[in-house]
């Protein structure tokens, strides 16, 4: 799964990386502890044209009739995902990636303590998540919501937990936000072996409010 992750890339930089156009209402960057419900930079191929936008980490499906209508779901599974019903219709037609920096996740000592760890990108400077996302109007102000696409983890990242975020390199993205045809579904696969770092981290970050650079150093 992935539940807390961080950006540090200027809003500019992004746009560049992902030849999109930038909205003025981004969340504010850095931001070193992205935690549910706060809003994520995504990128979005909507007639022919990239855009870079804020959206609500947090999938609302269409049946909720308020935003705490049922499970939070940041989180969908490439192995469940076109069948689910909350789901199945965003992952034909509304695709996006999510920026990330890296990521956190959590293993336990013997006395259940949560040991936080950040996994990075080994080699580049930027993480683009598989993400799917969908307009909810029950509410007087429509909200944009999304969630990640997790798959299982490859052996590296199983010694922490057995889910991970789909991780996709750039060759990648115009399959996946639908701009080169059909068949996306092969790439929600986990990422190469090489592909991330993994290093313990301060437990400061258990909290969601913690802030700053200090939450990826190395412990």
């Amino acid at each position: 799964m992935c539940g807390r992750f961080s950006l540090t890339l200027p809003d500019d930089a992004m746009a560049a990386l992902f030849d999109a156009a930038p909205a003025n209402d981004l969340a504010a960057l850095p931001n070193y502890n992205i935690c549910p419900t706060n809003q994520v930079h995504s990128v979005t191929s909507e007639s022919g044209t990239r855009r870079l936008r804020p959206m609500r980490w947090g999938f609302l499906p269409h049946w909720y009739k308020t935003p705490t209508g049922g499970p939070l779901l940041i989180n969908a599974r490439a192995e469940s995902i076109a069948e689910k019903p909350a789901f199945a219709k965003a992952c034909r037609e509304r695709r996006c990636l999510i920026p990330a920096s890296g990521f956190y996740e959590w293993t336990k000592d013997e006395d259940g303590n949560r040991l936080p760890w950040y996994i990075a990108p080994a080699a580049d400077d930027m993480l683009a998540f598989a993400g799917i996302w969908q307009v909810w109007d029950k509410g007087e102000t429509p909200l944009t919501t999304c969630a990640i696409v997790t798959t299982a983890a490859n052996t590296k990242m199983s010694r922490i937990h057995h889910r991970m975020p789909v991780i996709l390199p750039a060759e990648d993205w115009p399959l996946w936000l639908g701009e080169a045809g059909k068949g996306a579904a092969i790439l929600m696969r986990a990422a190469p072996e090489d592909a991330l770092s993994l290093h313990r981290v301060d437990p400061k970050v258990n909290s969601n409010r913690a802030a700053g650079p200090g939450l990826i150093a190395p412990l």
